[in-house]
């Protein structure tokens, strides 16, 4: 594989300051439990806090660095074309709800990165929608309507204002973009100032019932009246989560710009492949932050080429610079295009909360959805329930499993810097070649259902092709549903 341009990592992750919560040792009790520091985790956890409830926050690694901290950050209720469709498909009053929740969500973000004075460069932009293509117009122009209908202002444009042609676009004013990990960072802080505690490198190995529910961690355990997993994928659900939705992947790279407004908004396109625009910045100054579209998690088996089609199309239309930071994030969909979020089973697991598939619009969808757990927590109802209902109907063939994509015939056929899958008998192991050409293996076979892995050629990551967990190279879970890592493996 030849070098790919820019450093492995988030400029979000890398601009934020370092947490250094303990982990957690030992027996403790509170009335909630929150699995997971994500942007789900730490507003559920706040909205308790501000209520003068005991919380425990439990996170696997270190907070802000998953997948909120690798998100594209957009604070915005513009959701590229979802409004007509949620019109047409679950009808005008969940749609409203949609439309309220998420405003709601992008409300508090800018309320709380106020209130606790969360330096997380958050600042109002534009959000636009745009096409390429002139037979898509009526699409853009349908959406305004839907979206007006719903109370939110939109206006369609002739053009989108980018340095490309386009032949139209659909405009959100007053919406806005942030760091994510700083701006978690600065949530865990008012958490903690809240009377909360918050417990790092703790990964949750087992959530068990008794007389209270208990979240298992390698070291020490939580008892608690209530539990919400927060984790992307849930790690555990007393209705089953993983084939209620589809783990996709997508690639982001930071480019070197000279102009901090060498576009002024936030931009998706609808054609194919989808691309995602906006500004931001790190250390060293203004960076032009580029996505690429989705794909299956763990089914590309050369998602290092997703990075080398998105740097020569961003060189081609973009006035970029040096490719600075490269990064995979990964989310869920929903068969509806709406998340799961809430209680699923009131009578068989009362106190049982969960929030996953949030179709890549997890920051105002992820607020809202915490918000609303915290309500539900404190005894009261919400408009959004019904909405984000994690028990309703879904097609049975929505989820589609994949095969691994990284079979090889033997490790002679595993280069420097490369992983390969090896099959002996029934026996699968994960190995791959570092740069010195020593060979380190693990087991093939994913600790969450049993499926074999793929050699992220790009992360060098395992990842998972039916539910997408994801495991370091070294077969520790970066994040589940797995929550186990591979285990170790001789060759």
């Amino acid at each position: 594989m030849p070098a790919l341009p820019g450093k492995s990592g988030s400029c979000w992750t890398a601009t934020a300051r370092p947490t250094e919560y303990p982990a957690l040792e030992g027996s403790i009790h509170a009335e909630t439990v929150v699995v997971g520091a994500g942007i789900v985790g730490l507003t559920t956890a706040l909205r308790l806090c501000e209520e003068g409830r005991e919380v425990v926050v439990l996170e696997g690694l270190r907070v802000g660095g998953q997948v909120t901290g690798r998100s594209t950050a957009k604070v915005t209720t513009q959701h590229a074309l979802i409004y007509r469709h949620l019109i047409d498909t679950l009808g005008f009053h969940l749609a409203q709800n949609y439309a309220d929740a998420n405003r709601a969500g992008a409300r508090q973000v800018r309320e709380w990165s106020l209130a606790f004075d969360i330096a997380c460069d958050l600042e109002e932009k534009p959000a636009y929608t745009y096409t390429q293509n002139p037979a898509r117009r009526g699409e853009i122009e349908a959406e305004a309507d839907a979206a007006r209908r719903l109370g939110l202002e939109a206006d369609v444009l002739d053009r989108a204002p980018l340095p490309f042609d386009t032949a139209g676009a659909l405009l959100f004013p007053d919406q806005a973009q942030f760091n994510p990990a700083m701006y978690l960072t600065g949530l865990a802080e008012a958490v903690i100032g809240h009377g909360g505690r918050i417990f790092e490198q703790s990964r949750v190995r087992h959530i068990g019932e008794a007389s209270r529910w208990r979240a298992v961690t390698d070291h020490g355990t939580v008892h608690a009246e209530h539990v919400v997993v927060a984790t992307n994928m849930t790690i555990k659900s007393p209705v089953g989560m993983a084939n209620r939705t589809q783990p996709r992947s997508h690639v982001a790279m930071a480019f070197r710009v000279d102009d901090p407004l060498a576009v002024d908004g936030m931009f998706i396109g609808i054609d194919d492949p989808t691309r995602s625009i906006r500004m931001g910045r790190d250390a060293e100054g203004p960076l032009l932050v580029a996505l690429g579209p989705k794909f299956n998690t763990g089914q590309d088996g050369n998602v290092a080429k997703r990075f080398v089609e998105l740097d020569n199309w961003a060189r081609a239309d973009l006035p970029v610079g040096e490719a600075v930071w490269r990064w995979c994030n990964e989310d869920y969909d929903t068969p509806d295009r709406v998340p799961y979020a809430g209680t699923p089973d009131l009578e068989k697991a009362p106190g049982f909360h969960i929030a996953t598939g949030f179709n890549a619009w997890g920051i105002s969808n992820g607020t809202a959805a915490g918000m609303m757990i915290a309500d539900l927590i404190c005894g009261r109802s919400s408009p959004w329930q019904k909405l984000y209902d994690p028990a309703r109907p879904y097609p049975e063939d929505f989820h589609r499993n994949g095969d691994s994509q990284s079979i090889v015939a033997s490790a002679e056929d595993i280069v420097p810097g490369e992983g390969g899958v090896i099959v002996r008998g029934e026996k699968k192991i994960a190995a791959w070649r570092d740069e010195s050409g020593e060979l380190h293996a693990v087991s093939a076979t994913c600790t969450h259902k049993g499926c074999t892995v793929t050699w992220n050629n790009a992360e060098r990551t395992w990842d998972c092709p039916c539910h997408g967990s994801i495991f370091a190279a070294d077969g520790s879970v970066i994040h589940g549903p797995a929550r186990k890592p591979l285990q170790p493996a001789d060759l």
